[in-house]
């Protein structure tokens, strides 16, 4: 998607939204957001999921296909030590203005699960400040740390709450967020953000909180949350929002939340237009094989097929070239030849290795290719497997070859891919 100007007739954009990735909390399903989002005019939508980037890829989808600007975003958990084991975080909205941001976004959100689980995956300020490039911080809902200060009366921690996020963010890129969900502290606590936005010279913005798509969704959303805590809608006491007022607003209905702060809700317009993050989806994304002399890797394949074919059989057919020509030409017009020989150098290594690998199970075992290389060794000829079950032009997707290897060796195959491919190519599924 590119960068684009959002139209000048359009007064808000929602830039807080959870939707279903937000698990046992939101209730928007993304498909429906962009579809709302569109109806509604809104040239943007944003996504701020609970610790989370799982829906980003299906919104930047989904709001391309109906002409509105997908803003990427995190409603992140902040603790001051993410290593300590101690209960409690707060709340802050963050943004991706470019790519450089959302790539940043990823790596606090890995980091909240890898290095700073407990309850929830919390980031501290030292990984915020280190990765803070690209990301506009808005300030927070409720539970966030300046809104926290101001309803307990404390207006001077608020101010350095915020302050510190100016510190790490910047001043451009650091807004004051506002709601209204027709609760009460939000009403006390409203005109306290709109001074401090204006005493520190920060843009005010409001949003929603959404976590549902539409006002009578908010039953629907109560028993979401049931499932959450374990409990039943039968009980009176059980926990759910104070309010009916978490869904997808239209302008309109922002304008009547928001009396006299028309100015925070065209900021979102402001914000919006600011966030541009580009992805490009639908391509495959491989490492590429090193080849011996840099030789082309769909020759250096068919070289070493042909050669395993003669190790293979005693005789070659005319059906087993005819079915050799027919997979190769396959794998060439769908660009996996680099996979062929990514999955036979690891293959390769493993056994001079001593590591005992399987002989191959799943669809793979019907490749020719994959038996001539020694990945598999289950002669699909012999047992009559179909090719196409695991590779086919009509079906677009990447292969998928499940491959065993013993529990001794496993960790040896791992670091070696990772080391001749780069650790930040390699994942563990």
């Amino acid at each position: 998607m590119r960068e684009s100007t959002l139209v000048p007739e359009a007064s808000f954009v929602h830039l807080h939204v959870h939707s279903e990735y937000s698990i046992l909390d939101g209730a928007c399903r993304i498909p429906a957001l962009a579809t709302r989002a569109a109806e509604l005019e809104m040239p943007a939508v944003g996504l701020t999921d609970h610790g989370s980037l799982a829906g980003a890829v299906e919104l930047y989808r989904e709001a391309g296909k109906h002409g509105v600007k997908p803003v990427l975003g995190c409603e992140i958990y902040v603790c001051d030590d993410r290593r300590a084991q101690t209960k409690g975080n707060a709340h802050l909205t963050l943004l991706a203005e470019d790519n450089a941001g959302y790539s940043n976004l990823i790596k606090l959100a890995s980091a909240g699960y890898l290095e700073g689980y407990y309850y929830k995956p919390r980031v501290d300020w030292e990984l915020l400040q280190s990765h803070s490039q690209g990301l506009i911080a808005l300030s927070g809902c409720l539970s966030g740390r300046v809104c926290k200060a101001l309803e307990e009366a404390r207006p001077g921690d608020a101010a350095a709450e915020l302050d510190r996020l100016v510190q790490i963010f910047g001043q451009d890129s650091t807004y004051v967020e506002m709601q209204n969900a027709h609760l009460e502290p939000q009403q006390r606590i409203n005109p306290l953000l709109a001074k401090m936005a204006e005493g520190t010279g920060l843009g005010l913005v409001a949003t929603g909180d959404v976590h549902y798509l539409k006002h009578e969704d908010a039953r629907a959303h109560e028993a979401l949350l049931c499932i959450q805590s374990g409990d039943s809608l039968k009980n009176p006491q059980r926990w759910k929002f104070d309010t009916d007022h978490f869904y997808f607003k239209s302008p309109e209905e922002m304008a009547g939340d928001f009396p006299g702060y028309e100015h925070a809700l065209r900021r979102t317009l402001e914000v919006a237009e600011r966030c541009n993050v580009t992805m490009e989806l639908g391509g495959i994304l491989l490492p590429k094989f090193p080849t011996p002399d840099e030789r082309d890797s769909f020759d250096y394949l068919v070289e070493l097929t042909e050669k395993g074919l003669e190790r293979r059989y005693e005789k070659t057919t005319d059906e087993l070239n005819d079915r050799l020509k027919f997979e190769l030409k396959t794998i060439r017009e769908m660009g996996f030849a680099d996979y062929f020989l990514i999955v036979w150098d690891f293959i390769a290594f493993a056994k001079r290795n001593g590591i005992q690998v399987g002989p191959g199970r799943g669809s793979a075992a019907g490749s020719l290719v994959a038996y001539c290389l020694e990945i598999t060794d289950i002669d699909p000829i012999k047992y009559d497997l179909l090719f196409e079950r695991f590779l086919n032009p009509g079906r677009k997707s990447m292969p998928d070859m499940d491959i065993d290897f013993a529990v001794e060796g496993r960790d040896r195959v791992i670091n070696y891919v990772a080391e001749k491919y780069g650790r930040d190519r390699v994942a563990q599924i």
